[in-house]
């Protein structure tokens, strides 16, 4: 037999070692790659399933049980800067700093809306002070009472539109070089003005006009006369001493309150900065 005839009747070492690996055996490395992969694919969507899971929790223990105080303060923090100042972490009371009470006022005062044109009438015969309708009319009742008793009032200023404030506010404040907070303490800026309402007036006694808008009204027999009887026809003192709104004393200044509109547009209103 020559070299060639058993060339080719003598495996090659390559097919040999190829044929005598059992054919598990020889597959083992592919299906090992491919468990592999397979499993790495299923931990994968397991633990975004989990992810998910647990990320949903977490809402509804936020919405539920109110959990994450940490987050709740930061965003409580962003909304009221008061607080983040706070060693509680609670803004300050109206207690502690009224005039910071709530957004809506402003240097303390509480905002208004402008009575209607329509429904103001003079309580004055020259028209320079007027009231609402309901105002005017128990004002006028409550004129001639204190009349009957030897009392006579005299109206200073009743209904101001926010252009009259504005005079009242900024151009005094001017002339008189107070800064904003200090004019606040003696008159509202425009836009948070009772006057605004039609439900509030100024009165001075007729004899004794050197008392007019001057804290020293108290001791007028007008004053006196309003503290016993002013209730009765439904007026009541807008800012006395210590008032929680931090205006000054103004014992010249009485609002009304005999109707629903009238309670409702200066309770709602003092609600606010409870």
């Amino acid at each position: 037999m020559d070299n060639a005839s058993l060339s080719r009747k003598t495996p090659q070492a390559s097919e040999l070692a190829a044929d005598e690996i059992p054919e598990a055996v020889r597959d083992r490395p592919y299906l090992e790659a491919g468990a592999s992969q397979s499993k790495k694919k299923g931990l994968i969507w397991k633990l975004l399933g989990l992810g998910a899971v647990a990320f949903g929790v977490s809402i509804w223990l936020h919405l539920n049980f109110n959990f994450f105080p940490a987050t709740s303060r930061a965003q409580e923090t962003q909304q009221n800067p008061a607080a983040a100042s706070s060693p509680s972490g609670v803004a300050a009371s109206p207690a502690t700093n009224s005039k910071a009470a709530t957004p809506d006022n402003l240097l303390g005062h509480l905002p208004y809306p402008e009575a209607p044109a329509q429904d103001l009438v003079n309580v004055t015969p020259d028209g320079s002070v007027k009231l609402r309708k309901t105002a005017a009319a128990k004002y006028q009742e409550m004129a001639n009472a204190a009349a009957a008793s030897g009392i006579y009032f005299a109206p200073i200023s009743g209904f101001r539109s926010v252009d009259d404030q504005q005079h009242v506010f900024f151009d005094v404040k001017a002339e008189r070089r107070q800064n904003a907070s200090k004019r606040a303490e003696v008159s509202a800026p425009p836009g948070y003005s009772e006057h605004h309402t039609g439900y509030a007036i100024d009165l001075g006694d007729g004899s004794s006009p050197d008392t007019n808008l001057s804290p020293s009204f108290e001791n007028t027999q007008a004053f006196k006369w309003l503290e016993a009887n002013a209730t009765a026809f439904s007026f009541e003192l807008s800012f006395p001493k210590n008032n929680r709104q931090g205006v000054s004393y103004e014992p010249w200044h009485w609002r009304f309150v005999g109707d629903r509109q009238s309670l409702e547009t200066f309770y709602k209103a003092h609600s606010m900065k409870k």
